[in-house]
């Protein structure tokens, strides 16, 4: 790092007092949506966990079930810290000091606490996605040039031939399952008590470790629907303003159990459901897996869950389904119905109706945020009215990753917006059509330093401090952001219209028969010698079942699917309609992050 004592004491103060401006200024703030001024100045994620610990130090900071069938064992803030130091000493005690080192598996312990051990001062932490294939999985190892990764048991055999091959810069491999070294793969379990012996000892070049909240702390790879994955650099001082901007707009309690879902290699569940909750002193629960959801949200009984709209609308699918099988449909209807208008006014009648529909919950939920893809409105209401608040909220990689989020008070929510701007943030929508729409544009102390070893792609996204989010959409008045579609994706009509995909996706999404759908531009002609908008679709089979009984034919699907699309094409202007259906039998080709991929030819077959 080249930085003499005096230096890096001058470098802090500065960093603290800058991190204090911040708290400042969020105080002072005249802005109605920032409504929780508790934060306090951070100025690094090691500093952030450490102050945790001292005002948070007996809470429960993790808890998770480390064997089938066993209860949940729970963590405290101090026991995590403990865990950490001692992790992070015996990095550096294996000359990994300043290294770039990978994390690899499911959601758990050991994958954060490994991540604060790294990111805390033993180098820089490179998250991968545990569904890449191996030969991706080599590649980005070789481009950030990684000399560690830890793993979960399933990969081992896989990085064992990678390390043999010589062909990476791989010293180190961490079994973060095992019980002890084997075979020449240390274990995670093994590290610890290594740490613990070493700081007993005196040693202390971890628990000391100077961080510089401005150098990049972590490579994080990310890729669309479309192109070569690209390495975004965060420093510590993005994820840390992040955190001290989100929880003014939507509250964070010390009580709070977050129930984690996600895959934390992705940056919204990690900033969100993990560095969060311990900024604010509240608690991870793990789930053991989507099979077990069930049984571990009665077991838990969180408070708070950041999902993806996929798993949002599967839960009010299910929801739904056993109210119709109770026939009470029309009853919850009416109820919610007027529930939603007697809730402005205080009164919640739903409750005894809904309490078996909280129960599957766990019987404490209170706020549930879907981030990474629009969500239809309609749900996120559905969810309110029976007294879960339910919000969206807008995020890129690139923005460490919270752009907007929607405030936690129901009479503020636009469900139809991403959200409110964060905090310290500036947005502007450039290039925009006759109608408004443009593409939308952010500055703040939170966007990324650059791509890794990719000058051409930074330059194209980040110009003159400015992120370029290739996403197209509008700002009101009072800095809610509304995104209409990819600037990539716009299928283009011959008369020079503009046509959003995932504006048609989303009205396709309410028709229950289908359950995903990609638009796109056909090169057929429809009658107005436009160039004619497609969808192929795949069906929701219990739903075409109810509707058609059994033994129906590819014919009666199509006919059914197209009746409802008739009912949409009325709503729309002749350029917009749906001029070709295909119903595909089989799965769509997707990214890992569950996104299907819009440029691949096969996705617009049957």
């Amino acid at each position: 790092m080249g930085t003499t004592t005096t230096n890096y004491n001058e470098i802090k103060k500065m960093e603290i007092e800058r991190a204090i401006d911040v708290i400042d200024s969020i105080a002072k703030s005249p802005d109605p949506y920032l409504r929780y001024k508790t934060g306090r100045p951070i100025t690094d994620i090691k500093e952030m966990f450490e102050s945790s610990v001292k005002k948070y130090g007996d809470n429960i900071a993790f808890m998770q079930k480390f064997r089938k069938g066993e209860p949940y064992t729970k963590i405290t803030y101090k026991e995590a810290l403990s865990d950490v130091n001692a992790l992070g000493t015996a990095l550096i005690k294996k000359g990994l000091k300043g290294k770039r080192i990978s994390i690899i598996g499911e959601t758990n312990y050991q994958w954060e606490s490994t991540y604060l051990s790294i990111i805390g001062g033993a180098g820089i932490v490179v998250p991968l996605d545990k569904e890449l294939p191996k030969e991706d999985l080599k590649y980005l190892i070789q481009d950030a040039e990684v000399s560690c990764i830890f793993f979960g048991k399933k990969f081992e055999n896989i990085f064992k031939e990678m390390k043999a091959s010589g062909d990476t810069p791989l010293e180190f491999l961490v079994n973060m399952d095992s019980e002890e070294e084997t075979d020449g793969v240390l274990s995670w379990k093994g590290l610890i008590t290594e740490g613990k012996k070493l700081v007993e000892e005196g040693d202390r070049s971890f628990i000391d470790a100077e961080i510089i909240a401005d150098d990049m702390a972590v490579i994080l790879y990310t890729s669309g629907t479309t192109g070569f994955a690209k390495g975004v650099m965060l420093s510590n001082r993005n994820l840390c303003e992040n955190l001290m901007a989100a929880p003014t707009i939507l509250n964070v309690n010390p009580w709070d159990i977050f129930f984690s879902v996600l895959p934390v290699h992705h940056t919204y569940e990690c900033t969100c459901a993990f560095l969060m909750p311990l900024y604010k002193g509240a608690c991870i629960a793990y789930m053991e897996g989507l099979k077990y959801i069930t049984k571990n949200l009665e077991e838990v009984s969180p408070t708070m869950l950041l999902g993806v709209p996929v798993l949002i609308e599967t839960l009010y699918k299910k929801i739904w389904k056993g109210v119709r099988e109770k026939g009470k449909e029309n009853t919850l209807r009416k109820l919610l119905a007027i529930n939603h208008r007697t809730r402005k006014l205080g009164l919640d009648i739903s409750r005894p109706f809904t309490k078996d529909i909280l129960k599957v919950f766990g019987g404490r939920m209170r706020v549930i945020i879907s981030g990474g893809a629009a969500i239809d409105p309609d749900i996120l209401q559905f969810f309110n009215d029976i007294g879960i608040t339910a919000v969206q909220g807008y995020g890129l990689t690139e923005c460490s990753p919270m752009a907007a989020l929607n405030p936690d008070v129901e009479k503020d929510m636009r469900n139809e917006s991403v959200g409110h701007v964060l905090p310290g943030m500036e947005v502007k929508v450039i290039d925009k059509d006759e109608n408004g729409i443009g593409e939308i544009c952010f500055k703040g102390p939170n966007v990324m330093m650059g791509y890794y070893n990719n000058k051409e792609a930074t330059d194209e996204v980040l110009i003159d401090g400015w992120f370029h989010t290739g996403d197209l959409g509008y700002v009101d008045s009072e800095d809610f952001v509304y995104i209409t579609g990819r600037k990539k994706n716009v299928i283009i009509t011959d008369n020079g219209k503009n046509v959003f995909p995932e504006e048609l996706e989303y009205e396709l999404s309410k028709i229950p028969y289908i359950s995903e759908s990609m638009v796109w531009g056909s090169e057929d002609e429809d009658s107005s010698n436009n160039r004619s908008i497609a969808a192929t679709v795949t069906i929701e089979e219990e739903e075409v079942k109810e509707a058609l009984g059994e033994g129906y034919s590819p014919e009666d699907v199509e006919k059914l699917i197209w009746q409802e699309i008739d009912k949409i094409n009325e709503r729309l202007p002749l350029y917009k309609r749906i001029r070709k259906l295909i119903i595909r039998d089989r799965e769509f080709e997707k990214t890992t992050g569950k996104k299907i991929k819009r440029f691949v030819e096969d996705n617009r077959n049957e």
